[in-house]
């Protein structure tokens, strides 16, 4: 079986993710889409994150019911800051059975070849990029890495963040269910 794995803080988890997940799972060769909650991305040390608890929770709101889709919470186990080679080795010990493929937007992929074991994780692992806006993806000459013609997100989990705080209705940004978690929680004020 063939595994995107969706990394992401999911800080909330929005329509946007849940579009690329989507055009991922139906349009290429991958058989489940898994959201992988990160605690702590590494090139954004001062990032204030909602808890563990909840970004999770939001995730398995967000997908309940659609089959191919998981929440992953496998990083939030992990010692912090989480590198992605080392959740891919524990998924692989975890799964040999499953192949993995990482989904990764535009604007990582600008600094992926700064990510700790990168030789190890493009040569051992298919690579899928999605465009994301403001981000030129650029011909990539790893064998591994492929860009996909997914759909153009201006949504960011950010802007919705912020937008929360300045007291805007957004419920259109967000599955309701999750949009309900995060009134009834009050995240984000």
């Amino acid at each position: 079986m063939e595994v995107g794995l969706f990394f992401g803080s999911f800080n909330p988890i929005h329509v946007g993710h849940l579009i690329i997940a989507n055009y991922f799972h139906e349009f290429t060769d991958l058989d489940e889409i898994w959201f992988v909650v990160s605690p702590q991305n590494p090139f954004k040390t001062n990032q204030k994150l909602a808890t563990d608890r909840a970004r999770i929770d939001m995730v398995n709101l967000a997908i309940a019911g659609i089959d191919g889709y998981r929440a992953c919470d496998i990083e939030l186990n992990m010692p912090r800051p989480s590198y992605t080679y080392r959740t891919l080795e524990a998924l692989t010990n975890k799964y040999p059975q499953h192949e993995f493929v990482l989904i990764m937007g535009g604007d990582n992929i600008v600094s992926f070849h700064k990510w700790l074991s990168y030789n190890w994780i493009v040569s051992n692992f298919e690579i899928y990029v999605y465009p994301r806006p403001g981000y030129e993806i650029v011909n990539m000459k790893e064998r591994n890495i492929h860009v996909v013609n997914a759909p153009l997100m201006e949504i960011s989990a950010s802007f919705i963040r912020e937008s929360i705080k300045q007291g805007h209705e957004i419920d259109f940004f967000l599955h309701p269910r999750v949009a309900e978690y995060i009134k009834q929680n009050g995240l984000y004020k």
